[in-house]
């Protein structure tokens, strides 16, 4: 799994204009999940990001993890994340996981968030959506597992 981890001032979906997500401090995810992925690995992912320490505490330190500050997550599915680029100049998609390994897999992770105590909401799976990010910082965190 990759996930691109934006800390925000506000995030929200759109979907043929409808607002499909929406929150204010804290996370938007962008997910991408390869075909090697599972449930232990969404598990994973899920506690590290609900512990990341990149707020700013009293002292101005990213110290506090959003489960401190009380924050909120939107998760978008993005295989896109999965791009291989190494030949050429068209990504292959190649590791991607299909469908009907991906979805169920965003769900848990999903899932997995709430567990730990994150608001978290989505976007819809393999949806075109409108992804407005208010990048707070800007903190981007990078992570594969």
């Amino acid at each position: 799994m990759r996930a691109v981890i934006q800390r925000v001032t506000k995030g929200q979906v759109s979907i043929d204009s409808r607002i499909t997500a929406s929150i204010g401090r804290g996370f938007v995810i962008l997910l991408g999940v390869e075909k090697t992925d599972d449930q232990a690995k969404a598990d994973m992912l899920a506690r590290k990001i609900s512990n990341l320490r990149v707020f700013s505490d009293a002292e101005g330190k990213m110290n506090l993890s959003i489960q401190d500050i009380h924050g909120q997550a939107i998760v978008v599915s993005q295989f896109t994340l999965m791009a291989d680029t190494r030949k050429g100049n068209r990504p292959s998609f190649i590791d991607a996981a299909p469908p009907e390994i991906a979805s169920p897999l965003v769900d848990h992770f999903i899932d997995s968030l709430k567990k730990l105590g994150v608001a978290t909401q989505s976007g819809e799976f393999g949806a075109d959506m409108l992804v407005e990010i208010h990048n707070d910082g800007p903190v981007t965190i990078l992570l594969d597992f």
